[in-house]
């Protein structure tokens, strides 16, 4: 676990806050533990031109939300994949639990891609 990174996203976060007049926006919690993401993206020509996430949440839930946008600006509309985001932050033996705080901003980011493409969310 890379601890220092995960400490310097979750203390200064890339891409923090709000995107006004987004194209789509999606938002989600995990009520066992408090954690909430919203994300905001603006799309152009099929890629992320910009995306910005706002919420609360553990150091895991904050560094895997930074980490996302930060894979995600400027890319084709691909889904994150869970391996990129916890591969980029050490995470890869994360255990069970610490693993939802991290996977919420990876399913925020897929939810609002859906979303845009306008096809159902699960």
């Amino acid at each position: 676990m890379n601890y220092e990174l995960i400490i310097e996203h979750s203390r200064n976060p890339v891409n923090f806050g709000k995107i006004e007049g987004a194209d789509v926006s999606f938002y989600d919690s995990n009520p066992l533990c408090g954690d909430n993401i919203n994300m905001d993206l603006r799309i152009a020509d099929n890629k992320v031109a910009d995306i910005k996430f706002s919420g609360k949440g553990c150091s895991v839930c904050m560094a895997s939300a930074s980490v996302v946008t930060e894979l995600a600006k400027g890319q084709s509309l691909n889904e994150i994949t869970k391996d990129q985001v916890l591969g980029k932050l050490g995470l890869e033996d994360i255990e069970t639990n610490r693993l939802k705080c991290a996977m919420l901003s990876i399913n925020v980011f897929g939810s609002a891609i859906k979303k845009f493409r306008g096809e159902p969310n699960d």
